[in-house]
């Protein structure tokens, strides 16, 4: 397994408030204009699962395998050329002020580690500082 990390974000919000919308993906609906849709298409959700298109890779679906109130959402995914784990980790350091950490694991072979590793971790970063500025 291939690790992939983004830098901590700090986001201006209690944990509870960052959990309860992204523990349930159904909240993406008042927010999804702010998602680029030059890099992502066909973007649908429901409260456990979301899917989108990405070029050249294809379409990806991620569903939450589990939740760790106000701490942890992990996800897998169903639907994807590459096998892919995604954790979402939120820490309350003070009142309004919360680090968020995302973490992928993928299963990638030898020949394609090379090619998707960088276009991996930049999607990881572009995914946690929309994540880190939206109206939580």
């Amino acid at each position: 397994m291939t690790e992939f990390v983004n830098e901590v974000k700090q986001i201006p919000y209690n944990d509870d408030q960052i959990f309860a919308m992204l523990s349930d993906l159904s909240n993406f609906e008042r927010v999804k204009d702010r998602i680029p849709q030059d890099k992502i298409k066909e973007f649908t959700f429901d409260s456990d699962s979301c899917s989108l298109a990405v070029d050249p890779v294809g379409t990806i679906t991620f569903e939450i395998v589990e939740r760790e109130p106000n701490k942890t959402i992990k996800f897998t995914t169903t639907n994807s050329p590459v096998p892919l784990h995604l954790w979402i980790q939120l820490k309350q350091v003070a009142e309004l002020d919360t680090r968020m950490k995302l973490t992928v694991r993928a299963d990638l072979n030898p020949f394609l580690k090379p090619m998707v590793s960088k276009p991996l971790q930049d999607a990881i970063d572009k995914i946690s500082t929309i994540l880190a500025g939206l109206p939580y």
